[in-house]
């Protein structure tokens, strides 16, 4: 096995083009073990959409990058406090099977005190609780098989932020979640830092205190760029890839009930109706039209209701009114 050294890169965009470049192009008959942290991101699984996984305002907020990723499974929460670990094969006869590659990881867990095991198909749990959630990719005769490991991560900002369309949080909430997983941290018999974390377990996975590593290029590295520009910092892919999804959305303003009705297509508005008692001038049907093609997002609705003047269509009623109604 070879170890990559990601070089202390805490962009999600960036560790998740490294994990593609290596899955895809990097050529070797070893299996490749990457460890990565990300600074606050959430990470959206493959076949997820988006828009239902997080609270936008305050992933917004708080400056949460929001990324898609190769792999299947539900939207999880990374930030400074939250260890990576990714292992990709040369081929795929581990496919399905967790086992294989959670094994080194819960033998390493369990040589620092802390007693893990592999619950269900892909988690793994100490003290009752979760610490770990995993997930695989495959392509070409390849593949990976990557997880989280929660080793001092902020529960509450994961929890606001995996909290979709706003919804009130309380804190029976909070303390809902912090019985479901934990922080590994707190389970440790000692103090120790996510770095000394990383460092024990690769000398767990390895055997010894020394390990091959495979050192990417310069040329290498601007291909990991690359793979990041072109699919990782792209609104189509991290928002527009999402499925088909309907919206409805209800509220009562100045200007009387608004009731609207969205369609989402690719992360654009593929139709949509308002119905209400509003008493406008001119017809909504042509605000319905001139909406209809804008990428659901809150900041494109924002542009481009800014351009629209609403009083000949609903009377009374400003932009951040209806961006509220429609997002």
């Amino acid at each position: 096995m070879l170890f990559v050294d990601n070089q202390s890169i805490i962009d999600p965009r960036l560790n998740l083009a490294l994990e593609e470049y290596l899955l895809r192009h990097l050529d070797v008959a070893e299996p490749i073990l990457l460890f990565y942290v990300n600074e606050p991101a959430v990470i959206i699984g493959r076949n997820q959409n988006t828009t239902e996984e997080i609270d936008p305002d305050f992933v917004k907020a708080q400056d949460i990058h929001v990324v898609r990723r190769l792999s299947g499974g539900g939207a999880v929460y990374h930030d400074l406090g939250n260890l990576n670990f990714s292992f990709i094969t040369p081929d795929q006869k581990f496919l399905r099977n967790f086992g294989k590659f959670t094994e080194p990881v819960i033998r390493a867990l369990a040589d620092l005190g802390v007693e893990a095991e592999l619950r269900g198909k892909s988690d793994i749990f100490a003290a009752g609780k979760k610490i770990s959630g995993n997930a695989q990719y495959s392509t070409s005769g390849r593949m990976f098989s990557h997880g989280t490991l929660l080793f001092d991560t902020d529960l509450e900002a994961m929890l606001k932020a995996l909290n979709p369309r706003q919804v009130q949080i309380e804190s029976k909430a909070v303390q809902s979640v912090r019985n479901f997983v934990t922080n590994i941290r707190e389970l440790l018999p000692r103090p120790m830092t996510l770095d000394e974390l990383k460092e024990a377990l690769l000398q767990g996975i390895f055997g010894s205190d020394a390990w091959p590593t495979y050192i990417l290029s310069p040329a290498e590295w601007e291909k990991v760029q690359q793979i990041s520009t072109e699919r990782y910092h792209q609104w189509d892919w991290n928002f527009g890839r999402s499925p088909k999804f309907n919206v409805q959305k209800t509220g009562r303003f100045p200007a009387g009930k608004l009731d609207a009705r969205i369609e989402v297509q690719r992360g654009r508005i593929e139709a949509i109706k308002i119905y209400g008692d509003f008493a406008g001038k001119r017809e909504v049907t042509e605000l319905e039209e001139r909406l209809a093609g804008t990428a659901y997002d809150r900041e494109t609705l924002s542009a481009t209701l800014t351009e629209i003047d609403l009083a000949p269509y609903f009377g009374v009623l400003s932009q951040d009114e209806l961006l509220g109604l429609l997002y």
